[in-house]
Protein backbone atom coordinates (compact mmCIF):
# COMPACT_ATOMS: atom_id res chain seq x y z
CA UNK A 1 0.00 0.00 0.00
CA UNK A 2 1.27 3.26 -1.01
CA UNK A 3 0.66 7.26 0.32
CA UNK A 4 -0.54 9.42 -2.54
CA UNK A 5 1.15 13.09 -2.01
CA UNK A 6 0.11 16.58 -3.71
CA UNK A 7 2.78 16.97 -5.63
CA UNK A 8 4.05 19.95 -7.97
CA UNK A 9 7.37 20.29 -10.13
CA UNK A 10 9.03 23.42 -9.54
CA UNK A 11 10.65 25.42 -12.04
CA UNK A 12 12.89 26.99 -10.15
CA UNK A 13 15.40 26.25 -7.07
CA UNK A 14 17.32 27.94 -4.49
CA UNK A 15 17.17 29.50 -0.86
CA UNK A 16 14.62 32.10 -1.91
CA UNK A 17 12.56 29.99 -3.51
CA UNK A 18 12.48 27.28 -1.37
CA UNK A 19 12.02 29.76 1.66
CA UNK A 20 8.48 30.71 0.05
CA UNK A 21 7.30 27.32 -0.63
CA UNK A 22 7.83 26.58 2.93
CA UNK A 23 5.78 29.89 4.08
CA UNK A 24 3.05 28.21 1.65
CA UNK A 25 2.82 24.93 4.08
CA UNK A 26 4.98 23.13 1.58
CA UNK A 27 8.23 21.15 1.38
CA UNK A 28 10.70 21.12 -0.99
CA UNK A 29 11.90 17.81 -1.93
CA UNK A 30 13.18 15.76 -5.29
CA UNK A 31 13.00 12.41 -6.88
CA UNK A 32 16.65 10.83 -7.39
CA UNK A 33 17.95 9.91 -11.01
CA UNK A 34 17.99 6.37 -12.29
CA UNK A 35 19.82 5.57 -15.26
CA UNK A 36 17.13 6.01 -17.69
CA UNK A 37 15.10 8.03 -15.03
CA UNK A 38 15.69 11.82 -14.50
CA UNK A 39 16.39 13.70 -11.59
CA UNK A 40 12.94 15.81 -10.63
CA UNK A 41 12.52 18.42 -8.41
CA UNK A 42 9.52 19.14 -6.62
CA UNK A 43 7.49 20.18 -4.01
CA UNK A 44 5.16 17.76 -1.85
CA UNK A 45 2.22 19.47 1.24
CA UNK A 46 3.74 19.10 4.53
CA UNK A 47 0.44 18.58 6.44
CA UNK A 48 0.28 15.61 4.16
CA UNK A 49 3.13 14.16 4.54
CA UNK A 50 3.68 14.40 8.11
CA UNK A 51 0.31 12.66 8.37
CA UNK A 52 1.97 9.81 6.50
CA UNK A 53 5.01 9.88 8.73
CA UNK A 54 2.77 9.48 11.80
CA UNK A 55 1.04 6.79 10.36
CA UNK A 56 4.52 5.25 9.76
CA UNK A 57 3.74 4.80 5.99
CA UNK A 58 6.99 4.07 3.84
CA UNK A 59 5.59 3.93 0.42
CA UNK A 60 4.46 7.11 -1.60
CA UNK A 61 2.57 7.19 -4.81
CA UNK A 62 4.34 10.87 -6.46
CA UNK A 63 2.23 12.31 -9.72
CA UNK A 64 4.35 14.08 -11.49
CA UNK A 65 2.92 15.80 -14.14
CA UNK A 66 0.32 13.31 -15.32
CA UNK A 67 3.32 10.50 -14.59
CA UNK A 68 3.14 8.42 -11.08
CA UNK A 69 6.59 7.18 -9.30
CA UNK A 70 6.42 5.10 -6.69
CA UNK A 71 9.50 5.96 -4.34
CA UNK A 72 10.87 5.62 -0.93
CA UNK A 73 11.98 8.58 1.69
CA UNK A 74 16.15 8.34 1.22
CA UNK A 75 16.93 11.20 2.77
CA UNK A 76 15.65 13.71 4.81
CA UNK A 77 17.12 17.20 5.76
CA UNK A 78 16.33 18.81 9.12
CA UNK A 79 16.81 22.76 10.26
CA UNK A 80 19.32 23.16 12.93
CA UNK A 81 17.06 22.33 16.07
CA UNK A 82 15.64 18.97 14.81
CA UNK A 83 11.91 20.76 14.22
CA UNK A 84 11.32 21.01 10.77
CA UNK A 85 11.83 18.80 7.82
CA UNK A 86 13.37 21.32 5.05
CA UNK A 87 13.92 19.14 2.42
CA UNK A 88 12.84 15.21 1.20
CA UNK A 89 14.80 12.95 -1.50
CA UNK A 90 13.13 10.53 -2.95
CA UNK A 91 13.89 7.59 -4.40
CA UNK A 92 12.06 5.47 -7.17
CA UNK A 93 11.28 1.91 -6.22
CA UNK A 94 9.56 -0.99 -7.93
CA UNK A 95 6.69 -2.92 -5.30
CA UNK A 96 7.82 -6.30 -6.71
CA UNK A 97 11.63 -5.68 -6.51
CA UNK A 98 13.47 -6.19 -3.46
CA UNK A 99 15.21 -3.40 -2.01
CA UNK A 100 17.66 -2.11 0.54
CA UNK A 101 16.50 0.58 3.51
CA UNK A 102 17.07 1.80 7.07
CA UNK A 103 14.84 1.36 9.69
CA UNK A 104 15.18 1.95 13.81
CA UNK A 105 16.16 -0.62 16.36
CA UNK A 106 13.79 -0.71 18.99
CA UNK A 107 15.67 -2.16 22.38
CA UNK A 108 13.03 -3.37 24.83
CA UNK A 109 13.96 -4.41 28.30
CA UNK A 110 16.23 -3.84 31.54
CA UNK A 111 19.76 -5.74 30.91
CA UNK A 112 21.63 -6.94 34.26
CA UNK A 113 24.04 -4.69 33.35
CA UNK A 114 24.73 -1.53 31.43
CA UNK A 115 23.01 -1.17 27.66
CA UNK A 116 25.49 0.04 24.55
CA UNK A 117 24.16 1.18 21.72
CA UNK A 118 26.86 0.64 18.97
CA UNK A 119 23.93 1.12 16.55
CA UNK A 120 20.59 3.13 16.79
CA UNK A 121 19.58 1.65 12.71
CA UNK A 122 19.91 -1.07 10.87
CA UNK A 123 19.74 -2.24 6.71
CA UNK A 124 17.55 -4.36 5.49
CA UNK A 125 16.33 -6.09 2.08
CA UNK A 126 12.71 -6.62 1.48
CA UNK A 127 9.74 -5.23 -0.52
CA UNK A 128 8.37 -2.25 -0.33
CA UNK A 129 5.41 -3.24 1.20
CA UNK A 130 7.06 -5.57 3.68
CA UNK A 131 9.31 -2.68 5.22
CA UNK A 132 8.58 -2.86 8.69
CA UNK A 133 8.28 0.54 11.02
CA UNK A 134 10.67 -0.70 13.26
CA UNK A 135 13.06 -3.67 14.36
CA UNK A 136 12.58 -4.82 18.53
CA UNK A 137 15.61 -6.38 20.00
CA UNK A 138 15.27 -8.04 23.61
CA UNK A 139 17.67 -6.74 26.02
CA UNK A 140 15.67 -7.96 29.28
CA UNK A 141 17.74 -9.69 31.46
CA UNK A 142 20.90 -10.35 29.37
CA UNK A 143 24.31 -10.70 31.51
CA UNK A 144 27.33 -8.70 31.58
CA UNK A 145 29.38 -9.63 28.65
CA UNK A 146 26.94 -10.27 26.13
CA UNK A 147 27.48 -9.06 22.64
CA UNK A 148 24.51 -8.21 20.35
CA UNK A 149 25.18 -8.88 16.89
CA UNK A 150 22.91 -8.15 13.41
CA UNK A 151 22.31 -12.02 13.03
CA UNK A 152 20.67 -12.24 16.36
CA UNK A 153 17.75 -9.78 15.69
CA UNK A 154 14.19 -11.46 14.50
CA UNK A 155 13.17 -10.24 11.49
CA UNK A 156 9.31 -10.24 9.73
CA UNK A 157 8.67 -12.80 7.36
CA UNK A 158 10.03 -11.23 4.43
CA UNK A 159 13.07 -9.26 5.45
CA UNK A 160 16.38 -9.85 5.41
CA UNK A 161 19.43 -8.34 6.81
CA UNK A 162 21.26 -5.79 4.17
CA UNK A 163 24.14 -5.88 6.26
CA UNK A 164 27.03 -7.77 7.54
CA UNK A 165 25.55 -10.31 9.99
CA UNK A 166 28.46 -9.75 12.47
CA UNK A 167 27.36 -6.00 12.21
CA UNK A 168 27.51 -5.56 16.21
CA UNK A 169 24.06 -3.73 17.77
CA UNK A 170 24.79 -3.74 21.17
CA UNK A 171 26.63 -4.59 24.29
CA UNK A 172 25.71 -5.09 27.80
CA UNK A 173 28.97 -3.90 30.35
CA UNK A 174 29.49 -4.29 34.19
CA UNK A 175 27.67 -2.01 36.00
CA UNK A 176 30.99 0.16 38.10
CA UNK A 177 29.91 1.48 41.35
CA UNK A 178 30.78 4.49 42.67
CA UNK A 179 33.83 5.22 45.19
CA UNK A 180 32.88 7.51 47.67
CA UNK A 181 35.58 9.31 49.77
CA UNK A 182 34.58 9.68 53.10
CA UNK A 183 35.96 12.43 55.03
CA UNK A 184 37.93 11.75 58.19
CA UNK A 185 35.57 13.78 61.01
CA UNK A 186 37.53 14.82 64.05
CA UNK A 187 36.27 13.43 67.20
CA UNK A 188 33.02 15.31 69.48
CA UNK A 189 35.35 18.22 71.81
CA UNK A 190 38.78 18.32 69.72
CA UNK A 191 39.48 21.59 68.48
CA UNK A 192 41.41 21.74 65.38
CA UNK A 193 42.97 25.01 64.43
CA UNK A 194 43.25 25.79 60.55
CA UNK A 195 46.34 23.98 59.31
CA UNK A 196 46.62 21.65 61.62
CA UNK A 197 45.86 17.72 61.19
CA UNK A 198 43.31 15.97 63.81
CA UNK A 199 46.41 14.07 64.72
CA UNK A 200 48.40 17.03 65.67
CA UNK A 201 45.33 18.88 67.25
CA UNK A 202 45.21 15.67 70.04
CA UNK A 203 48.88 16.17 71.10
CA UNK A 204 48.35 19.71 72.39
Amino acid sequence: MSTQLKVQKREAVGTRHSRKLREQGRIPASVQALADEPHIDISIDEADFMSARRAHEHVYDLEIAGNHETALVRELTWDVFGEKILHVEFRRVDLDKVTEFEVELEFDGHPKGVLNHVITHITLSAKPGNIPDSIEVKVEGLEPGTHLTAADLILPEGVSLGCDPQTSVANISEIKAAEEEVEEVPEAGSVVIVGETPEEAKEE
